[in-house]
């Protein structure tokens, strides 16, 4: 009796898993492209993901893209441009409105008495209360309305919000008129407002007046220099745009520093 042939039957490796591990890969590709491209925003590199990720599936609208999003990404790239040049443009008119307020100061003689700067809250000008008023009221000194005039004439070319703010030292006052340097720092601060709003090219709705008493003072109360300094009011032109770093045409302070005047 014949022996019957064993029929050996080759052994096939399983490759069922090489399918989902391909489609792994792919997802895995397509999502490196996704963070990569999210890393920096802008539209050429959106649209090179969306052609890219297009290949990877083969075809379709792509994941990454639509019209809305597009549009949203390209109108907060306009928006980011806008500010950037608004910024700009707002620093060049501080750079300007300070070189003639300056101009201004010297030509009145008055530069031991008025100061301006440029800070990250906006352009400053400082009043030694000398300047403008006698010691312990709040009248404005006939020699003060000539620059308090110009200063107005000046002012009407922005359209910034404007901040008036009396400041006074630490010894206390007590009369009928002022029972204290918060009363006395107000009144000297809304004089000042009001007188420069007689000029009728100006907005009131854009000027503020506060007074902040011996509460933030520039310089040490226990001389008589630096009391000199604490009492002042100052004149705050409101920046409107975020200073942009490095886009400044001047070299613009970044904080809010004290102006300190320099006695002859």
């Amino acid at each position: 009796m014949a022996k019957k042939k064993k029929h050996h039957h080759e052994e096939h490796v399983d490759e069922s898993w090489l399918i989902p591990y391909a489609d792994i890969l792919t997802l895995l590709l397509a999502l490196f492209i996704v963070m990569f491209a999210t890393a920096q925003v802008d539209q050429q590199r959106f649209e090179a993901v969306r052609q890219a990720l297009e290949t990877v599936f083969k075809g379709g609208t792509g994941i990454m893209m639509n019209p809305s999003m597009q549009e949203t990404e390209g109108t907060s790239d306009e928006m980011q441009d806008s500010n950037v040049t608004e910024s700009f443009q707002e620093a060049r008119s501080f750079d300007d409105l300070k070189e003639k307020i300056d101009r201004l100061i010297d030509e009145q003689g008055l530069s031991n008495e008025i100061y301006s700067g440029i800070f990250a809250e906006g352009l400053q000008i400082s009043f030694r209360d000398a300047a403008l008023f006698d010691s312990g009221r709040a009248n404005l000194r006939a020699e003060a309305l000539s620059i308090l005039n110009e200063l107005s004439i000046l002012l009407e070319n922005i359209d910034n919000e404007i901040r008036v703010a009396g400041h006074t030292d630490n010894l206390p006052i007590n009369t009928p008129e002022f029972p204290s340097n918060w009363d006395l720092s107000a009144k000297r601060s809304l004089n000042v407002m009001k007188y420069i709003l007689n000029n009728p090219n100006l907005d009131p709705a854009r000027f503020t007046a506060v007074g902040y008493s011996e509460y933030r003072p520039i310089a040490t109360n226990s001389t008589p220099e630096g009391r000199a300094q604490n009492r002042r009011v100052e004149v705050l032109i409101i920046r409107q745009f975020e200073e942009t770093t490095g886009l400044s045409p001047s070299n613009t302070s970044t904080e809010r520093a004290p102006i300190r005047f320099v006695d002859s």
